[in-house]
């Protein structure tokens, strides 16, 4: 075998199957579209069913859509069922669904702080062990949880998202001691500012999106595409060696 066909191979996804949430919109969108582009069959998970046949259409290969909501749906196990119904069940899970409610410190409510670390933290971790078992029987699994700046910095009106994107670095670490001697690698993306609906109101006041580019080392805000290559790395044999890791892609924010 070739080097050049080791190096395929190390970043191939052709027969693997991904489960993405969030994939109506955003990172998760991005992220869907490129792990089917990448060759794997991939099914988007989201809530809202007009935009994930959207999404089929534009990412063409091997998708399913599966409409759920994950913040109000309590059976986890059902959903996991479900999203290895169309191609068997999932070896990649990507966590991209997220909540934001930008409330301040003063605002927060007890519904408002449980709906955020619900849907960020808590739902990860449970879809994560409901898929586990069948990665467990392959020998073979990538979790790629996505973090946040916010996994390590404080921003105004994000007391309860900052929490629980806290708790998400360290949920990654468990999850990787927990599952990796079974094959399954548990790694996050840590994204900056990228233009999603989550980050609505950041890029509908230039002002602010551009001192958020100045923050960066690079110059500049994140496009859609700067979180293909750390995904793959994350979601392919390229990420053997490497579990339990908080993987920045910031332009450099987190350096300064």
């Amino acid at each position: 075998m070739t080097s050049d066909t080791n190096q395929k191979n190390l970043f191939s996804l052709k027969g693997r199957v991904a489960l993405v949430t969030g994939a109506s919109s955003g990172l998760g969108r991005a992220a869907a579209t490129f792990l089917v582009r990448a060759g794997a069959q991939v099914v988007g998970l989201a809530r809202r069913a007009d935009a994930l046949e959207q999404w089929r259409g534009e990412a063409g290969g091997e998708t399913a859509a599966l409409v759920a909501d994950l913040a109000a749906d309590s059976d986890i196990a059902a959903i996991a069922a479900k999203a290895a119904a169309p191609f068997g069940a999932p070896d990649i899970l990507v966590n991209a669904a997220g909540l934001n409610l930008r409330q301040s410190a003063s605002d927060v409510t007890p519904e408002s702080w449980d709906r955020t670390i619900a849907l960020n933290m808590t739902v990860p971790f449970f879809l994560a062990q409901a898929l586990v078992p069948a990665m467990r029987a392959k020998g073979w699994g990538r979790i790629v949880n996505i973090a946040s700046l916010q996994s390590r910095r404080a921003f105004p009106n994000g007391i309860a998202y900052g929490a629980s994107k806290g708790g998400v670095e360290q949920l990654t670490r468990a999850m990787a001691e927990a599952w990796s001697a079974d094959g399954i690698n548990a790694n996050a993306l840590a994204p900056g500012f990228f233009p999603t609906e989550l980050t609505g109101p950041v890029f509908a006041d230039p002002e602010l999106a551009s001192a958020h580019a100045r923050a960066t080392c690079i110059g500049r805000n994140g496009e859609l595409g700067d979180i293909e290559g750390p995904l793959l790395l994350l979601a392919s044999d390229a990420s053997a060696y490497v579990t339990g890791q908080l993987l920045f892609v910031d332009g450099g924010y987190t350096a300064k």
